[in-house]
């Protein structure tokens, strides 16, 4: 009987430490790695994360990312399209694996993500109608008029027009930028706040509108505000953002990198310098 309860023990001791050791291995690295298949998520937000009109992921962040995984030996690299406010959420339902689209790293979204360290920095702007009749050329400009500012769902800017004390009675939360433009164009809103190099963008494409210019400077608290993107990972893929970091290290701003981000309106006068995750999270 000893003998038996004894050599069940052992058994179930081998297959507990097996089962252990598969638990530990079975990283989302790991997974990626062994089935050379990756999804990225994206917000569709020109120049950061979107996709072509035959599904190919498009941007600065996709592009940086496709080349890093693919050099972690990750060949075959899938997207996802969401809305901005949905990738987090999505990220940690497993809908996708990698955030790419440019996020902002922030303390808040550092408490339900990882992040990798930056790969750019970048300033605000606003879209406006033509002429700027509201004369609208910074958030003080908001803070003192009857008007309405247009924000993305999830982004950095309504938490800055908080920060910076608008009354937020005047700030419109809108799910996407097209829907922003279309807000801006039928007098919704008069001014459609974002990142510079997006709501450049949209000027671009659409004659109603134009980037406000000139801009003032965003300060909070004394301090100037700019923004700096990463790529998100589920807080438990520490594995996948230490691979991603060791790969970002020996890429960022190397001449490979500025040529391969310069056509989307990147380069060195975005460089994020010596800033890291660990920093922009405190």
């Amino acid at each position: 009987m000893k003998k038996s309860l004894g050599k069940y023990l052992i058994s179930l001791m081998s297959f507990t430490i097996a089962l252990f050791s598969v638990s530990v291995a079975a990283t989302t690295l790991d997974k990626i790695k062994d089935e050379g298949t990756v999804t990225i998520g994206v917000a569709n937000e020109v120049p950061y994360g979107y996709t072509t009109p035959d599904g190919e992921p498009a941007g600065e962040a996709p592009s940086i990312a496709v080349k890093v995984l693919n050099d972690l030996g990750v060949d075959n690299v899938k997207v996802v399209v969401t809305e901005f406010g949905s990738l987090i959420p999505g990220l940690r339902a497993g809908r996708f694996d990698v955030i790419a689209a440019g996020m902002y790293i922030t303390p808040k979204r550092c408490k339900q993500i990882l992040f990798s360290n930056p790969t750019y920095s970048i300033g605000e702007g606003f879209l406006v109608q033509n002429g700027n009749p509201k004369e609208l050329n910074g958030y003080d400009s908001i803070d003192s008029k009857a008007v309405k500012l247009g924000v993305m769902s999830g982004s950095v800017e309504y938490g800055y027009a908080r920060d910076y004390g608008i009354d937020l009675s005047k700030v419109v939360t809108l799910p996407d930028y097209p829907s922003g433009v279309a807000a801006l164009k039928s007098g919704r809103i008069d001014a459609l706040a974002g990142t510079s190099l997006t709501m450049a963008s949209l000027a671009q494409k659409d004659d109603r509108v134009e980037l406000a210019q000139p801009f003032t400077p965003l300060m909070i608290k004394g301090k100037s505000v700019k923004g700096y993107g990463g790529f998100g990972f589920r807080p438990a893929d520490t594995a996948l953002r230490d691979a991603f970091n060791t790969e970002l290290k020996g890429f960022i701003d190397t001449k490979e990198h500025i040529a391969m981000v310069e056509p989307y309106g990147f380069g060195k006068h975005t460089s994020p310098g010596g800033m890291t995750a660990a920093k922009l999270c405190k």
